[in-house]
């Protein structure tokens, strides 16, 4: 098989890198072709015709492959077009609070994730952020005025929403 692989590889490696459009996609049909060779070696014929034998190989794998990239796109449009059909429908706003969020650093956009996402605490958002409860209740309460403060939102909104009960 060895033999066979370093005699041929060179033309098996062009054959799938013409028809394919990544070095990924070529590295698999070539993988695969070498395979199905090593699991019927019995079948693969002497000289030069291992080499044409190789490129029929290379060539049903190539298929295959791109059925399967038919199949797996057609399933990504169906979910995509069952995610649309199922997604809630935004609030009002959202648009400009996640701009505003995008807008901020990452530690702010992290730690503010780990709080409403996720809906941690100051300590478990500590132990996530490697720090301590009270540097992570810091963090947070930093995070969100310069949120308030991308919004537009004044002091005085801020202490309506906490009165309310609102987190920001």
């Amino acid at each position: 098989m060895e033999a066979i692989y370093n005699a041929h590889y060179p033309a098996i490696h062009q054959y799938a890198a013409r028809r394919t459009g990544s070095p990924d996609d070529t590295a698999d049909v070539i993988s695969e072709t070498f395979l199905t060779a090593w699991r019927r070696i019995a079948d693969v014929p002497e000289g030069d015709a291992a080499r044409l034998w190789l490129y029929g190989v290379a060539r049903r794998v190539l298929a295959n492959q791109r059925r399967g990239q038919s199949r797996r796109s057609g399933l990504a449009e169906r979910l995509k077009d069952d995610l649309a059909a199922a997604r809630p429908s935004q609030p009002a706003g959202i648009d400009r609070v996640r701009e505003a969020f995008d807008e901020l650093p990452a530690r702010d956009r992290e730690v503010l994730a780990l709080a409403f996402w996720e809906d941690l605490t100051g300590p478990e958002i500590g132990k996530v952020l490697g720090c301590t409860a009270t540097a992570a209740r810091i963090r947070l309460h930093r995070a969100r005025k310069r949120l308030a403060e991308a919004l537009g939102l004044t002091e005085e909104d801020q202490a309506i929403a906490e009165l309310r009960g609102e987190r920001l």
